[in-house]
């Protein structure tokens, strides 16, 4: 039987956990490897680490939690470095384009132009099930789903081809965002000064994680993955991870080549159509944002 691997609160402080069937197991105790206390020990040995877990998996020894009685965290609670894609769903693109009152561009690849990215804070990380304060801070708070990527071996200049291989496994993401603080105000337009990155996309709980990681072994194509989001139950975006622009290789393979990937990093690969600064509607307090993606898993927060 497969696992998944969490992160879960128990008096001894969080723990990894494997979520196997529908008990999740301490990590340590399963594997018998006591330095495996933290998703990120699992992360930092994973070759070891998830051969060891496959196997506890088909006949898992021990006492298990519920998960129902568990509390889930965010699977990485501080990852090193969290990496946003930008633009790399057309459909999303093009309502963004409508939305300022700009015509269409060609597919970034007909331009000879490669990924590009921001970086959220590992702060700004929280699990399902938190709620996100944003009445005190923005007027126009937006949802974005996201399937995360989770690196587990230490990578530089890969190529497209072998970029998967650094690949731990696959989480689901939300990038929420401050429209109304992206522009500077009393900036003028045309400044290349113009955006304040940190305040858009950087706030505390603008990256909720989770509710697990599954390990890309067990996913058959991530280029293949429906995902959906919804605001009270009201179905926002409804997706499959194949239509990105850039692929998750190529975004691996990209970044790569200019900096070396570790394990516990995340790649957040792109939003798809159906954002609320599309339509000019956007969360209030109150809010519920649920977010599912095939193989993964679902994860759900109040906006408050």
């Amino acid at each position: 039987m497969a696992y998944k691997l969490a992160t879960v609160q128990t008096a001894q402080g969080p723990r990894a956990g494997a979520l196997i069937g529908d008990q999740i197991y301490d990590v340590a105790a399963l594997t018998g490897q006591a330095k495996y206390v933290s998703v990120q020990d699992v992360l930092n040995d994973w070759d070891a680490a998830h051969k060891a877990l496959d196997a506890a998996s088909r006949s898992p020894k021990g006492q298990g939690t519920p998960v129902a009685q568990a509390k889930v965290l965010a699977p990485l609670p501080l990852p090193p470095v969290i990496y946003c894609a930008g633009a790399n769903y057309q459909d999303h693109a093009e309502e963004m384009w409508k939305a300022a009152g700009r015509p269409p561009e060609p597919d970034p690849h007909d331009l000879g132009l490669k990924p590009w990215f921001f970086i959220k804070s590992p702060h700004a990380v929280v699990g399902t099930g938190v709620d996100v304060q944003i009445s005190s801070y923005s007027k126009k708070m937006d949802w974005e789903i996201e399937l995360a990527v989770v690196i587990g071996r230490k990578a530089r200049n890969l190529s497209i081809e072998n970029a998967l291989s650094c690949v731990a496994g696959y989480t689901c993401g939300n990038d929420l965002s401050a429209r109304d603080l992206g522009p500077r105000p009393n900036v003028p337009d045309t400044s290349p000064f113009k955006a304040d990155w940190i305040r858009h996309k950087s706030f505390e709980g603008s990256c909720p994680l989770g509710p697990w990681i599954t390990p890309a072994e067990y996913i058959k194509d991530p280029a293949n993955l429906p995902m959906k989001l919804w605001v009270n139950d009201t179905l926002k975006q409804d997706s499959n991870s194949g239509k990105m622009i850039f692929t998750a290789a190529e975004q691996i393979a990209h970044l790569s080549s200019g900096i070396t990937l570790h394990p516990g990093d995340v790649i957040m690969t792109g939003t798809p159509a159906g954002v609320g600064a599309g339509k000019g509607t956007f969360l209030k307090s109150g809010d519920v944002v649920k977010i599912e993606i095939d193989q993964i898993g679902t994860i759900s927060n109040k906006m408050i």
